[in-house]
């Protein structure tokens, strides 16, 4: 194999066999369970990486099932989101920690935009036939259990498409180098695209974190759940762009202080 057909047809790991296709990928029927709850505002601001920061103490907890991925097939996943302010002032979502149960959209999640994802075993379904239930267990363990009232309030599908369409979302996407050190360092834009959605209800709401030392959901413990809400959309999922480069600001902060001192001399 030569070095041009590896420059031409490389684009993820394992390079024979990909553990992934190339995006975008295109979910259909994609069942959303959100509880927004109040946190401690210094537990966010040490976990908001700037230049994004915190809009308000507000945390989304999502349980989320993907059951018609494109090349991701069908999983489930849970994290946290939080609302922030990005660096032209817009209104826009970070994504904290993601936790699910495929290995494709994990690898792919990770190597292209950077999505914090690790491999748990998320839930979403009906429980009895009135409440909406989301679990998160790590191993053996529940870290968190979510409920909702079954549809029992519809909301503004529209508002809900645009939530969705319009918001920009971020992430902290970090590859190591051969040495351990990190060879990119970046802040993630994306954005979902052709959003449509089926569905979307609102309902009492209770959310429930355990503490554990590799699924820490509950270092942003609830001091008061303020909404929830279930959403059902078709919608894909873009390719990202680099907001900002943490790598390149410490060289050119490097190189002004180089030449700072050259000046002083």
């Amino acid at each position: 194999m030569d070095i041009n057909t590896i420059r031409q047809s490389a684009y993820a790991m394992p390079f024979h066999n990909p553990a992934y296709p190339r995006p975008p990928f295109r979910f259909c029927n994609r069942e959303y369970f959100i509880i927004s709850y109040e946190t401690d505002m210094d537990a966010l601001r040490a976990i908001v990486p700037e230049p994004l920061r915190p809009e308000n103490a507000l945390i989304h907890y999502e349980f989320i099932r993907m059951p018609d991925s494109s090349g991701f097939g069908d999983y489930t996943e849970s994290g946290q989101v939080i609302s922030v302010r990005d660096m032209d002032g817009r209104l826009a979502n970070y994504t904290h920690s993601m936790y699910l149960d495929d290995e494709g959209p994990i690898a792919g999640g990770r190597e292209i935009w950077g999505f914090p994802k690790k491999l748990a075993h998320p839930t979403l379904s009906v429980d009895g036939n009135d409440t909406l239930l989301g679990t998160l267990d790590y191993g053996t363990q529940r870290v968190a259990t979510g409920t909702m009232g079954y549809k029992h309030s519809a909301l503004d599908l529209e508002g809900e498409r645009a939530k969705l369409a319009d918001t920009p979302n971020y992430l902290l996407k970090v590859i190591p180098h051969v040495d351990g050190s990190a060879r990119i360092c970046e802040l993630v834009r994306f954005f979902l695209r052709d959003v449509t959605v089926l569905g979307a209800w609102s309902g009492p709401a209770a959310l429930e974190l355990h503490a554990h030392a590799l699924a820490p959901v509950a270092d942003l413990p609830v001091k008061r759940v303020v909404a929830a809400r279930h959403v059902i959309a078709n919608l894909t999922l873009d390719i990202g762009e680099v907001a900002f480069d943490y790598l390149a600001q410490n060289t050119q902060h490097a190189k002004h202080a180089r030449e700072a001192a050259l000046h002083a001399v």
